[in-house]
Parts: structure tokens; C-alpha cells; sequence
């Protein structure tokens, strides 16, 4: 624990406290600012659609996410009121959905639109409909390796605006987050679950432009007219197929006739990175959408539970007593529920309601996962909020009269909170093998078909493992353990940058058990 906060500084803080607000900051001094805004802006309009939809995606989440609780509590009080709450959620889903889809329709300088990857070959072997007549894998390459050179460095120029926003407009000279990222900065291991987790959320936000086709023309729905495809047939003419009939004709069962393995194109002239599945639909556009809805639930999951958790240690920490030991109660109660129990009561309550056909049974499996989660993060953190409750700076706080509220959010969130994200990087990984063994064992369970899911895969896969078509199940288990070590790798590095100590006091154990 640090002593740059000090009974002192809360004295400097609340007498002579700058009140200017950010704004006025950014006005006085408008340069750092501008040197970084430009070009992020610059960066967000490259992909303007692809980030509005998220941020109407968001706000969709959030709309069902609180009618859902309101119509909740209110069907046991007025069915009417209920009905109404419902009536409302699908009114407002349906608009910011299609606003959603009129953003679709927008073009982006990274879409497949601008750099297509589909097309057909002609008699004298050149190619049609491709970027620049390229042959569908390169064309692919282009446009993958352009989209994540422009996730990592809007990632890197966003850390950026966060270090103008620390040395230029931040009203404390410091706080704990400081030390951290300093540390973090140096540690190559946390370092690699930056990249992973950045890898992973380019897969789930970019996941359409990223696959060289689209999950509705070549998953959902295989016989629209958008999923028509033209090919060089064997007679020599270029010739129209649904993409269905396509898929069927190139099947990966195990066998050398029947299979479209890693980087190889189908009979159709379509290019398959990961190669097909046993229904002849493609692994890699498979494997993108299986990421969407991954990270969504996985991230709403572990952002409720660790918002539940920090919330109830801080005030099971401040008040402490009975408080503490209501909480404590109520977590004993949630952690000695079985899990799959409730997973399984839960899919079936839910199966036909609007509940859980929302994400196609990703948000109620989010809900459970929160539920059954945020108990193990409280106790993590529970000692840490207990041992920062009890420091003089609290204390003194307390002496010149801050309310609670605010106490707990500037002089106790800031210690608890690299605590909360060590132990809820690592926490995720869970819920991820939880969501694709859900998945895996099917049945009503896990994220219902056709939406991808990582864990059909791997169980359409199982019975070709030994076969030439082992890449059905060993490229989707290799991306879930990639994710999962990429995530425990973040905790491993916020937790050495908290106290670098424990990386020292490691590696001195290792050396000892080394020369012993």
C-alpha cells in the first residue's frame, strides 16, 4: 500500500481543491488535447458504421437489460404494468435495431465491400470480383492484416488520450492506477494478455470483415439471394450456386475425397482459412461469429459480477458489522448453489420466453454466470476494501465531512480496483469454458443454434479428430485456451505490477528450488 495518500492530501484536497471542470481544463490548455483528438478522430471515422453499431448494440443490451429486471419485479405486482414494460422493450429493440441496420449499410474503408475477397476465376485463370483481380487468399490476407494493424493501434492511441488526460487534465497529481500501468508497461507477460484481449475483441467487433464470408450468407441463411456465388465450373463456365449448395458440396468427414482443410480453397473457388465443417459451412467465419457472442456474454457476465462485488465490498468493508455480515451471508447462500444446477433449471424455465431468446440465450446465461460469480470476487477483494476502510486518509476524509458515497469512490475504489481486474481476468476464463462446454454438450443448453458457438464446433468435430479433419475441433480448442491463457496472463501482470515484490519474491523461490 502506497503513502503518497496521506491525511495531509485529503487536507490539501477538500481546502484548496481545484474545481474547475474537464472542460474548462481542455479550454485553458487546448493543445495536448487537440494533438491527440485529431487523429483519433480521424480514426473513428475510418470506421464509423463499425463503431456506431456498437454503441447502438450497447444501448440495445442496455434496454433489455433494464426492461428485463423492471418487467421482472413488476409481473408479480401488475401483469399489466408487466406487458406494458415488454411492449416497450420490443418497440424501442425494434427501432435501435434498425437504426442498426441502416449503419450496415454504411461504407467503411476496411469492409469487404472495399476490399472484396469473393469472387470467381475465369477460363484464362484470372480472377473477377476480387481486390484488384488478387487471388481470394491474398485478397483475404489484405484486408485481415489491415484490420488488426488498425485495432492494435486505436488501441495504443486510446492508452494514449488516457496518459494526455493523466499528465495534462487529471485533477489528482496521482492515484494507485498510476503505478500499476507504469509497472504493467514493463511486464512482458501482462503485456502478451493486452494483445490477446485486444486480438480477441477486434475478432468479436470486426469478426463480419475479418472471415472471408459473412455469417448470414454462409451460416444463417444459405439460400437468400444474398448468398448467391458464381465459380469456374469444370466445363469451363462461370457458372451461379447458393452458398448452401455450396456448403454441401464441400464437407470436411474425415476422409481425403471429402475434405477442405487449413488454407485451402473448395471445388467452388472459395478461399477457407481454417478450412470447412462436416456440414461444409466455414470454420474461420464460424469461428468469428462464435467470438461475437463470446465476448459479449463472457463480458457482460464478469463486468456484472465484478460491479456487484465492488460495490458490496466497499460497503461490507466501511460499515462493516452487520453489514458485512449480511453480505457475507447472502454469498454463502449464492456460492452453495450448484452452478450447472441452476444453468440447467434456468434453460428450461426460460427456454420459451423473450428472456431467453435474447443473444439466443446468451443474456440469460450472462445473468447466471454474474449471479454465481460476483461471491468469489467479493471475498477476493474483501480484504483489500476491509484494510484501505481502515486507513488514516479514510478517516481523516471522514473528519472534514465527505459523505460515504464519495469516500468509497475516490479514496477506496481506486486501492480495490487492480485488486477487482487481477482477480476478474482470471475469473473470466472460467465463465469462458463454462459458455463453450455448455455449448459442447448442446440440448437446449449454451447459446442456441444457428448462432456460432465455440463449443459446437468442437462436439461437430469430435468424431474426425483422428482423422484428416482434425482441424473441426483443434482450431476452435486452440483459440479457447489462446483466450483463457491470454487472459490469465492479464492477471498475472496486474497483480505483479500491484506489488512487484511478488514477482521477485517468485523468481528468488524459483533460483532456490533451482540449486537445491
Amino acid at each position: 500500500m502506497s503513502d503518497r495518500h496521506t491525511t495531509e492530501s485529503i487536507r490539501e484536497e477538500l481546502t484548496h481543491r481545484d474545481d474547475q471542470s474537464l472542460s474548462a481544463r481542455i479550454t485553458e490548455n487546448p493543445e495536448p488535447f487537440l494533438r491527440w483528438a485529431v487523429p483519433m478522430f480521424a480514426l473513428i471515422a475510418v470506421e464509423f458504421a463499425t463503431w456506431a453499431g456498437i454503441a447502438v448494440g450497447m444501448v440495445d443490451a442496455l434496454v433489455v437489460g433494464v426492461t428485463a429486471a423492471v418487467e421482472l419485479t413488476l409481473n408479480y405486482v401488475s401483469p399489466g404494468l408487466a406487458q406494458a414494460v415488454v411492449d416497450f422493450q420490443a418497440g424501442a429493440v425494434g427501432m435501435l435495431r434498425s437504426v442498426g441496420g441502416m449503419l450496415g449499410e454504411f461504407p467503411t474503408l476496411l469492409s469487404r465491400e472495399v476490399i472484396p475477397n469473393q469472387g470467381h476465376q475465369t477460363p484464362d485463370g484470372s480472377w473477377q470480383g476480387t481486390f484488384l483481380g488478387l487471388q481470394p487468399a491474398v485478397a483475404w490476407a489484405i484486408r485481415f492484416v489491415l484490420i488488426i494493424a488498425y485495432a492494435l493501434f486505436t488501441a495504443y492511441w486510446s492508452f494514449r488520450g488516457w496518459l494526455v488526460y493523466r499528465d495534462h487534465y487529471r485533477e489528482s497529481d496521482w492515484t494507485p492506477t498510476d503505478d500499476v500501468v507504469n509497472n504493467l508497461r514493463g511486464h512482458r507477460w501482462g503485456q502478451f494478455g493486452v494483445i490477446v484481449l485486444i486480438v480477441f475483441l477486434t475478432m468479436a467487433t470486426f469478426g463480419s470483415a475479418l472471415a472471408p464470408s459473412t455469417v448470414s450468407q454462409n451460416i444463417e441463411n444459405t439460400y437468400g439471394e444474398e448468398s448467391r456465388i458464381q465459380y469456374l465450373s469444370d466445363g469451363g463456365t462461370v457458372e451461379t450456386a447458393f452458398a448452401g449448395d455450396a456448403n454441401f458440396n464441400s464437407k470436411s468427414k474425415g476422409a481425403v475425397e471429402t475434405n477442405v482443410g487449413l488454407m485451402s480453397y473448395d471445388d467452388y473457388g472459395r478461399f477457407h482459412p481454417f478450412g470447412t465443417m462436416p456440414n461444409g459451412r466455414d470454420l474461420f467465419t464460424f469461428m468469428m461469429g462464435g467470438a461475437r457472442i463470446t465476448m459479449i456474454v463472457s463480458g457482460m457476465a464478469i463486468t456484472g459480477a465484478a460491479v456487484i462485488a465492488m460495490t458490496l465490498s466497499m460497503l461490507s468493508a466501511y460499515y462493516s458489522g452487520s453489514v458485512d455480515l449480511g453480505v457475507l451471508t447472502v454469498a454463502d447462500g449464492v456460492v452453495s448453489i450448484p452452478q450447472l444446477l441452476l444453468l440447467i433449471m434456468m434453460s428450461a424455465v426460460f427456454a420459451d420466453t423473450w428472456l431467453g431468446s435474447v443473444l439466443d440465450g446468451g443474456f440469460l446465461l450472462a445473468l447466471i454466470f454474474a449471479f454465481t460469480t460476483w461471491p468469489f470476487l467479493w471475498r477476493a477483494v474483501r480484504g483489500p476494501a476491509l484494510q484501505v476502510a481502515q486507513e488514516d486518509w479514510v478517516r481523516a476524509a471522514e473528519s472534514y465531512g465527505q459523505q460515504p458515497q464519495k469516500i468509497m469512490r475516490k479514496h477506496m475504489l481506486p486501492y480495490i480496483l487492480g485488486y477487482l481486474l487481477v482477480y476478474a481476468s482470471m475469473s473470466v476464463g472460467g465463465i469462458i469454458i463454462s459458455l463453450s462446454a455448455l455449448s459442447f454438450l448442446g440440448n437446449g443448453l449454451g447459446i442456441s443454434p444457428p448462432t456460432p458457438a465455440w463449443g459446437r464446433a468442437i462436439s461437430a468435430g469430435q468424431s474426425y479428430v483422428s482423422t484428416v479433419s482434425w482441424h473441426i475441433s483443434l482450431v476452435p480448442g486452440l483459440m479457447i485456451v489462446l483466450l483463457v491463457t491470454g487472459m490469465n496472463a492479464l492477471g498475472d501482470g496486474i497483480r505483479d505490477a500491484i506489488d512487484p515484490e511478488t514477482e521477485a519474491d517468485e523468481g528468488e523461490e524459483a533460483a532456490a528450488g533451482g540449486g537445491a
